[in-house]
């Protein structure tokens, strides 16, 4: 299967950079995948997981916030938070969820109220999935 470069930055740090067969990327208006000779699109991303798919077995990152943008030369992704699957313990998700679930009972206005309940919906889908995967690598 043809390879593309492929990146993926946090503002720690280059989390990941090298040649895939395919990344499979939680964006904002549905889950896409993205393989070499990709047209140009733009992005941004929900929480969920990204799917690095190359060489050996499929690397799984919890991804946040920012935005991918492939092209016909690969594929780079810039994420607010990327942490690798098997570093997440389930009581951060759990602590993130109930920051969120505050944020939304915090909401002064209905609009902020809105976009943080969007935001903590996207996470509980993303520690649903997070679970899912863990059943299945076991």
């Amino acid at each position: 299967m043809a390879t593309f470069p492929f990146e993926l930055v946090s503002p720690e740090r280059l989390v990941f950079s090298g040649a895939v067969s395919e990344v499979i990327v939680p964006g904002t208006e549905g889950e896409f995948g993205i393989l070499a000779g990709h047209a140009p699109f733009v992005s941004t991303l929900k929480p969920g997981i990204l799917t690095i798919k190359g060489e050996g077995a499929a690397k799984k990152l919890f991804v946040r916030g920012g935005f991918a943008e492939a092209n016909p030369q690969g594929l780079s992704v810039l994420a607010e938070t990327a942490i690798p699957l098997e570093e997440i313990k389930a009581d951060r998700l759990a602590q993130m969820i109930k920051d969120a679930q505050e944020d939304v009972e915090d909401a002064r206005d209905e609009a902020t109220r809105q976009r943080r309940l969007t935001f903590l919906e996207a996470l509980k889908s993303a520690a649903t999935a997070i679970e899912a995967d863990a059943r299945h690598a076991h």
